[in-house]
């Protein structure tokens, strides 16, 4: 069942995003995009999502909590792995790295706001209180920063379920 597919196999919508995401990875193909690549929208709709969250206002660090917090909270495996090895490429200090993959509130107040919105937000479904974006907003964050949570749990909940289903390695 969902097979990993190489450039060959991959429908031809999904060959030139898999090649990008191979050059990126040093030639290697990771099997979550051989996996998806059998759906090119799915597949493209992901990596565009991806790199409008990357793009976003929010910092490199809270970027990642964010999307820490909803691979854990998916027990998506794979997306854990990647997510972790990007943070201690942007010098993550090892206790964010472990409360993030424990569940944790990091020490960082600030990255410990964003934790507890973006789960907020998921838990009740965008309705949240306005005290939590009161809480939000006093750490730094802007109205902009909280619909940008909104833009990556989306895309990360897209791929942590894609990820499961097809059960990416």
């Amino acid at each position: 069942m969902f097979a990993a597919h190489t450039m060959e196999s991959a429908p031809e919508a999904s060959r030139p995003a898999m090649r990008s995401v191979a050059d990126g990875f040093g030639g290697a193909l990771p099997d979550a995009v051989a996996r998806l690549a059998a759906s090119p929208e799915l597949l493209n709709g992901f990596l565009s999502l991806s790199a409008s969250f990357e793009r976003c206002t929010l910092d490199p660090l809270s970027r990642e909590t964010v999307i820490m917090t909803v691979a854990v909270r998916n027990q998506c495996h794979v997306c854990i792995a990647l997510h972790t090895g990007k943070l201690r490429k942007l010098g993550a200090d090892p206790e964010l790295v472990a409360a993030l993959r424990e569940e944790r509130a990091p020490a960082d107040v600030r990255l410990a706001a964003i934790r507890a919105f973006t789960l907020d937000v998921l838990t009740t479904a965008g309705a949240v209180d306005d005290d939590a974006v009161k809480t939000l907003l006093a750490h730094g964050y802007t109205e902009r920063n909280a619909l940008e949570v909104v833009l990556g749990i989306g895309t990360y909940t897209m791929s942590t379920f894609a990820n499961r289903l097809v059960r990416a390695a």
